[in-house]
């Protein structure tokens, strides 16, 4: 057995190291950084109980709206949306913070005026928000008509759109949004 420095993993920490340094660098590392203090700030159990539950009953209210809209006879109970057709609990995971964390975190550490960051991240919230209004109501359809694709649609389908949406929304305030204008 040998103890000492592994050249291998000195050459790791310097690639890393010398990666940081750059640009890109510096956004991912911030970008981690950032995104790791939100979802442990929202992990907390007081933020939780405070915050996140509050919030989700939020949602619940808001897709209710949205159902009654359509003529649905909906209610909310706590975080559950319920009419006489169809139930549906909406649980941290499910009210859209995650993918809006997600959006934020990317603006907040992208290089770009502080201005523009803020804009970005009240359409960035507004838009997820939305979205995943859309996919409550669209999950709830999805148990009143075909209750046997719930499962999978809100696991696979819906949770995957909610992401890529934020994503995307990201790149898309990146490219159009979070430069300043060139200058002649």
């Amino acid at each position: 057995m040998t103890f000492g420095k592994d050249p291998g993993i000195i050459h790791g920490v310097s690639a890393l190291r010398d990666f940081l340094r750059t640009p890109a660098g510096r956004f991912v590392g911030l970008y981690a950084l950032i995104l790791t203090v939100g979802f442990t700030v929202l992990a907390l159990k007081p933020v939780n109980d405070s915050v996140v539950n509050g919030y989700t009953t939020f949602v619940a209210h808001q897709a209710r709206l949205t159902l009654l809209a359509f003529g649905e006879h909906a209610t909310v109970q706590g975080q559950v949306l319920s009419s006489p057709r169809f139930s549906v609990a909406i649980h941290n995971g499910c009210n859209g913070l995650e993918a809006i964390l997600i959006f934020v975190c990317g603006v907040a550490a992208f290089p770009s005026p502080w201005r523009r960051k803020l804009v970005g991240v009240a359409v960035g919230f507004a838009a997820i928000q939305l979205f995943n209004i859309v996919r409550i109501v669209a999950l709830f359809y999805t148990g009143v008509f075909r209750p046997e694709w719930f499962g999978a649609s809100h696991v696979f389908v819906w949770q995957s759109l909610v992401v890529v949406f934020a994503v995307g929304l990201w790149v898309l305030w990146v490219q159009r949004h979070a430069r300043p204008a060139a200058t002649k």
